[in-house]
């Protein structure tokens, strides 16, 4: 889901950090995490960038149009297709290398190298590595990868390194201006790397933990469509596992009516009125059943077969659903108390972690907040803006609005989102269809099934 890149000039400990931080983003609950570099030594067209930096033969235009070639390739067959799995990509070296060492060192400016590069994915997170250049080239003559090679990239001089530097610090702290479309990465930095691993890594977590924290919307693919990726998968473990002998596959825990007759606005209704405010309030956990974290663990929950242990639970959010993994703990424990979900005893010998499940009469809320996922943030505004509203009126609201007028852009996608997750997850109304308009989709949010 994110493309993480790490620059920095050559010795500034740019592989060291982008190893710790594929050790890093291991903690949080994405599915795999890939590590990768620019420009890519496997590659033919890779081989051929590396080749003319290290006998400097060609024009900085040539010698760009390599490396842009590559990174488009890498870009399109391998990083994007991991990105909307889900994934997480760490990249040593990417787009702001070439804007430095071909735009700025070799002046071919950074508005032509942008434009070479601007069908490349863009980094979603730039943590930028900062060394002394004295330090570097020290690095550099006594790295085991210098041991092995009599032949010294053009660029591994002290004035050289010293230029690169500076235009590091020129173009990732804004005094140069960063061309579109890479204008929008999220860069952290310069994190100075002149002491241990130890101080490193502690650098690196503090600003990985903040950038996942912020749930930022992804610059490379649809979040939603990560999401029901993730959420497939769940689906068909569901399916396999709650199939009866001798029954036709379609009679499934999904297929059956997860709404148990009611309407989502009923749904909606019952959760908040039971929902146990001043416990939840004295918990510190949140005070409405339609926050995010809170739909995310319900969410989730309904479609893990059998029970879950809270680290299997964290893992099964995905990206787009990510809670922190203390967060959930504490909210688990809480719906605990609270009869949401019960506690199971645990069948695998010696295991002391604590499983758990929603319960049954919660399963179809859980459900309905997978369901209404891409129109929750606009869900929880009109709530707030309509303390003492009907639920029944919650969807028309936002979906029809009563001027006359188009929805949103936001809410038109939201719409689609949830249509197509409905088509994985069933109407949740035995035998009745998924909407298939907007005005179908608000009936289905009203009305109880016949």
């Amino acid at each position: 889901m994110y493309l993480i890149s790490v620059e920095g000039g050559d010795g500034s400990g740019k592989g060291e950090a982008a190893r710790l931080l594929l050790e890093l983003a291991a903690e949080f609950p994405f599915p795999e995490i890939h590590a990768t570099h620019e420009p890519r030594r496997h590659s033919e067209l890779g081989k051929l960038a590396l080749t003319s930096v290290k006998l400097g033969d060609k024009t900085p235009l040539e010698e760009a149009g390599l490396f842009a070639a590559d990174r488009l390739d890498h870009s399109h067959t391998w990083i994007r297709p991991l990105l909307q799995q889900g994934h997480i990509v760490i990249s040593d070296r990417n787009i702001h290398s070439s804007l430095i060492y071909q735009g700025v060192v070799g002046n071919l400016g950074v508005d032509q190298v942008a434009k070479m590069n601007a069908a490349a994915m863009i980094p979603d997170l730039v943590l930028w590595i900062d060394c002394d250049p004295d330090k570097a080239i020290k690095r550099i003559r006594t790295g085991t990868l210098r041991m092995t090679s009599q032949k010294q990239e053009y660029f591994e001089t002290p004035e050289i390194q010293t230029t690169i530097r500076q235009g590091f610090n020129d173009l990732l702290s804004g005094k140069i201006s960063v061309p579109a479309p890479f204008d929008r990465c999220c860069v952290v930095g310069p994190i100075l790397n002149e002491g241990g691993l130890d101080d490193l890594k502690k650098k690196l977590r503090t600003e990985l933990r903040a950038f996942f924290n912020r749930k930022p919307a992804p610059l490379n693919v649809d979040p939603d469509e990560v999401d029901r990726h993730l959420l497939d998968t769940l689906v068909r473990d569901v399916k396999k596992q709650t199939r009866l002998p001798g029954a036709p596959q379609e009679r499934t825990a999904i297929h059956i009516g997860w709404l148990s007759g009611r309407s989502p606005a009923q749904w909606m209704q019952e959760a908040e009125e039971k929902w146990p405010v001043e416990s939840a309030r004295a918990y510190d956990v949140p005070a409405t059943p339609h926050a995010q974290s809170c739909w995310s663990v319900l969410g989730t929950l309904s479609l893990i077969v059998g029970s879950s242990e809270v680290p299997r639970l964290h893992r099964a959010f995905g990206p787009h659903r990510m809670v922190t993994q203390r967060h959930t703990q504490r909210l688990v424990k809480w719906l605990e108390e609270e009869r949401w979900i019960h506690k199971q005893q645990s069948h695998v010998p010696f295991a002391e972690a604590q499983v758990f499940k929603l319960r049954d009469e919660r399963l179809g809320y859980g459900r309905l907040a997978l369901a209404m996922w891409p129109l929750r943030a606009q869900i929880a505004s009109w709530r707030r803006a309509n303390p003492n509203a009907e639920w029944i009126d919650a969807l028309p609201a936002i979906a029809l609005p009563e001027d006359g007028r188009t929805p949103p852009p936001a809410v038109r996608k939201g719409l689609e989102d949830i249509t197509k997750r409905l088509h994985m997850l069933s109407s949740g109304h035995e035998n009745c269809p998924v909407p298939t308009s907007v005005e179908e989709l608000v009936a289905w949010w009203q009305l109880p099934p016949p």
